[in-house]
């Protein structure tokens, strides 16, 4: 058995820090973005998956106040909206996800 490479004693890790490795940035970002940059920055980037969410949102939110009322047939037909709503979001997930992809290439 190969006995093990040298060891250096650089300190000890500090796990709230990513890993430093050389030659490597965890962003392709200069700067550090906010919560709200970074929202903005991707909704412009893929607007289909915001409208997604809020149409699933909506959707589950008024299937469940149609449900608490007592309203069974619109609560299914809310929850089968939401069923559709979510497929939406997924497939803008994807669409964007090939899109970048296909940026990168060229």
């Amino acid at each position: 058995m190969a006995a093990p490479g040298p060891v250096t004693s650089e300190g000890p890790l500090d796990p709230s820090q990513p890993p430093a490795i050389e030659g490597f940035s965890p962003s392709v970002y200069k700067d550090s973005e906010s919560f709200k940059e970074k929202f903005l920055r991707k909704t412009r980037e893929n607007p289909m998956v915001p409208i997604g969410c809020l149409g699933t949102a909506t959707a589950l939110s008024y299937g469940l106040y149609c449900f608490h009322r007592g309203q069974s047939q619109r609560s299914q037909l809310m929850m089968r909206t939401r069923i559709a709503a979510q497929g939406f979001t997924v497939a803008a997930i994807l669409m964007g996800l090939a899109t970048s992809a296909m940026k990168a290439r060229h």
